[in-house]
């Protein structure tokens, strides 16, 4: 939205992850001081217009001020999944018609995303201002390469990240859906994918997928060798195979000295073959400081949340696909992914519910690089002076009936200016 340096900032009336009401003001793109909230300090000459609608507090000449009114402060969502280019905001809903297993869906989508009622560029650009507008101005997200849609799908997500490049910060990983063995030149789009901006190289499935996990993995972490980028690998495979995967994936790290560059998305089927062997990966994971993200499935068995951040690895939420031709799920709001990442946790304790609030703003930007990792469930980083300024105004009586209610009046800043406010975007230098 707005361009230009960091602006200062007063966010008056607001309680810290759901405590006691204080005045927030942010400067040069970071909190600068977190104060109690006095009601005697009411409006002074120099202060801007807020999109919280309300009365000033002293803020100082130029500054914005946003009327907290009681609202809940939060660091803003990182969604650590998503597909920006693949998704149907927007557009019609349509039928289902994908098959089972990754080949399937791939061909599916292969057979209908040119079809769409508009161009991929808009539907990128349109996902991502929709996440803005609901408050995630952290993403890490996909772009297919392959040799059916060349740089297509990467260029329409460069594009949405340049145009909203002043309202979220985003990485794109470069990412082989189809793999990287079943086709030819599929090993050279990725590597121009990586010279042409991509900040992540992806993988897949090297088992399941491309049936070689050893050249598979050579190829991904031989190109995050060379372009010094981190890996994010996809693993749907089950049980023991998927195990398997994961122990390669840890060995390269480890060979490569890439611990707290590596991301296992997904992994449904690690956490499914009993309490030893779970406790192993989960020590494995910690050791070499490999990642997980995960879009809180409905189905398979639960991810052992507590168990990974008590062990200190870090874990990320997302959305995956939104709507798309893979799944109907999906409608750009991090605040409904974490009252599903609440629900398929079984959770009902509000201490629980609000680490899944942790795991969905902080846990994934420390995989970003953004914030330091959450330690244990009572952790709630990222809203003290000289944290990153990239924060979220939301309503709710307590940070868990937030989840549960998720309503729409939220104001959402990030660095420090104000981007959107009750689920639309302001108008910035791009006409949003």
């Amino acid at each position: 939205m707005a361009t230009g340096s960091p602006a200062k900032t007063l966010i008056r009336d607001v309680r810290p992850w759901g405590g006691e009401r204080s005045d927030v003001t942010l400067d040069g793109g970071v909190i600068a001081a977190v104060v109690p909230h006095l009601p005697e300090r009411e409006a002074v000459h120099g202060a801007a217009p807020s999109a919280g609608r309300g009365t000033a507090a002293a803020a100082g000449p130029g500054a914005t001020v946003v009327e907290g009114r009681g609202r809940l402060l939060l660091p803003a969502f990182s969604d650590v999944h998503v597909h920006l280019d693949s998704n149907r905001l927007g557009l019609p809903f349509r039928e289902h018609t994908g098959g089972p297993g990754v080949w399937t869906m791939m061909l599916n989508d292969r057979n209908n995303w040119r079809r769409a009622e508009t161009p991929i560029i808009e539907r990128a650009a349109t996902a991502l201002g929709m996440m803005v507008a609901r408050g995630t101005t952290r993403v890490r997200t996909f772009a297919q390469v392959d040799s059916d849609c060349g740089l297509e799908r990467f260029d329409a997500v460069a594009a949405a990240r340049e145009r909203f490049k002043d309202s979220a910060d985003v990485q794109i990983i470069a990412f082989p859906q189809a793999g990287l063995l079943l086709e030819d030149g599929s090993a050279a789009i990725l590597e121009q994918a990586l010279r042409e901006g991509a900040d992540v190289v992806g993988g897949i499935d090297p088992c399941t997928l491309d049936r070689d996990p050893v050249r598979h993995l050579d190829i991904v972490f031989g190109l995050a060798e060379k372009y010094q980028v981190p890996v994010d690998i996809h693993l749907h495979e089950p049980g023991e195979l998927g195990a398997f995967s994961a122990e390669l994936i840890v060995e390269r790290t480890r060979a490569l000295g890439m611990e707290g560059q590596v991301t296992i998305s997904h992994g449904y089927g690690l956490w499914s073959m009993g309490e030893a062997k779970t406790r192993h990966l989960v020590e494995m994971f910690a050791d070499a400081d490999i990642s997980t993200a995960t879009v809180a499935p409905g189905t398979g068995p639960a991810l052992p949340l507590q168990q990974l951040v008590e062990a200190g690895v870090r874990v990320g939420l997302g959305e995956d696909g939104q709507r798309d031709y893979w799944s109907p799920y999906g409608n750009a709001d991090m605040l409904d992914r974490t009252w599903q990442l609440a629900f398929t946790q079984g959770f009902r304790a509000d201490e629980l519910i609000e680490h899944c609030l942790a795991v969905a703003t902080v846990g994934g930007a420390s995989i970003m690089g953004a914030l330091p990792r959450l330690t244990a469930v009572a952790d709630r980083p990222g809203l003290a002076a000289g944290d990153p300024a990239s924060v979220v105004v939301l309503d709710g009586e307590t940070p868990a009936a937030a989840v549960m209610d998720r309503l729409p009046d939220r104001t959402v800043i990030h660095r420090g200016r104000v981007v959107a406010d009750g689920l639309r975007l302001l108008a910035g230098p791009h006409g949003e």
